[in-house]
């Protein structure tokens, strides 16, 4: 019998599999600590990263790769993008010549590779991969709450199929074909969320954080269209939506780093003390390479990976911001 797996347990993973679940489908759940698998089975509740939901009974977990991998029709990679090709590594063998789907729903960009998600996978599993991204924190769609999100896939026939997949009457699920706009709109927005967290944290003011907003898109679409994606997918959900969502709410793990960041504490201190990940913050480092091996500038960006790795104080690297040459809005 097919299923869905949904590989990661964190809050998104989570809400994943508890949609597909409510559409009366069986779900498979890849959780990495065997003693919460063993929890979510007995007591149909994730305590660590979704706690006090009680998920459907169709929902099966489990901390075998390969037993959830096994027998799966569609599989979700929720897995933090660092952490992919740990998890995904005997992925390959399992799903082999077998009629598998495949989509992403991890924002990130690999350090060691500067691969994004889909890449990775790509290499991992030899098939293409569909991305799911937009303005959609995991509380609130668990909660049934009206959200949008864009999913990209490069087959229009998968698109479709996917797309009837995952929509409900609350998850509205658009298409789209720029598979590489779609998943960087979902890295970047990250780092700039934690720009405006620094921000916010230090007390500069809406306009402060607007101005973030903006140029951070503009930085976005700079580095997206000299990577091949298309200008206006950065205005759409996955772009401008996302971006203004994570950079403006309490909820998000990037925008609440920052505001820890404006507070004095390392980023060292804050992830330590965090069992969730901040993705923006290893994102920021990928960027900035990026950036430079594509000649684009992303001073955002770069500022946001000088507080994070090389001790920058967030005072100076507004200050730096704020100092730099003076530029026609829209001039290169």
């Amino acid at each position: 019998m097919s299923y869905s797996a949904v590989i990661g347990a964190g809050s998104w993973g989570t809400t994943i599999a508890a949609l597909l679940a409510g559409k009366d489908l069986d779900v498979s759940l890849w959780v990495r600590e065997e003693d919460l698998a063993l929890e979510i089975e007995r007591t149909r509740i994730n305590s660590v990263y979704l706690p006090g939901a009680e998920l459907p009974q169709n929902i099966r977990a489990s901390s075998s790769i390969e037993e959830v991998l096994e027998g799966a029709r569609y599989v979700i990679n929720v897995v933090p993008t660092q952490h992919i090709r740990s998890v995904f590594g005997p992925a390959g063998r399992i799903l082999s010549g077998k009629k598998v789907s495949l989509i992403s729903a991890s924002k990130g960009v690999e350090n060691s590779t500067l691969k994004r998600p889909s890449e990775i996978l790509k290499e991992l599993t030899g098939r293409d991969a569909a991305v799911l991204s937009g303005p959609s924190f995991a509380k609130e769609v668990f909660e049934r709450k009206p959200t949008a999100v864009t999913l990209a896939a490069s087959d229009r026939t998968e698109a479709l199929l996917l797309q009837e997949l995952l929509n409900t009457s609350y998850f509205r699920v658009y298409t789209h074909e720029d598979v590489t706009g779609v998943e960087l709109g979902g890295a970047l927005k990250n780092v700039v969320a934690i720009a405006a967290g620094i921000s916010d944290g230090l007390g500069l003011g809406n306009n402060a954080r607007a101005a973030l907003i903006t140029r951070g898109l503009a930085e976005m679409k700079r580095l997206g269209v000299a990577m091949g994606a298309m200008e206006q997918t950065f205005f759409g959900l996955s772009g401008m939506g996302d971006l203004v969502l994570t950079c403006t709410a309490s909820l998000s793990r990037n925008y609440s780093f920052g505001q820890k960041l404006a507070a004095g504490y390392s980023a060292g201190q804050i992830s330590a003390a965090n069992r969730t990940i901040a993705e923006g913050v290893a994102t920021s480092k990928s960027v900035v390479e990026l950036a430079r091996r594509h000649g684009v500038e992303m001073p955002i960006a770069r500022q946001v990976c000088s507080v994070v790795f090389e001790g920058q104080s967030p005072v100076k690297a507004v200050e730096e911001l704020m100092n730099r040459s003076l530029k026609h809005e829209f001039g290169e």
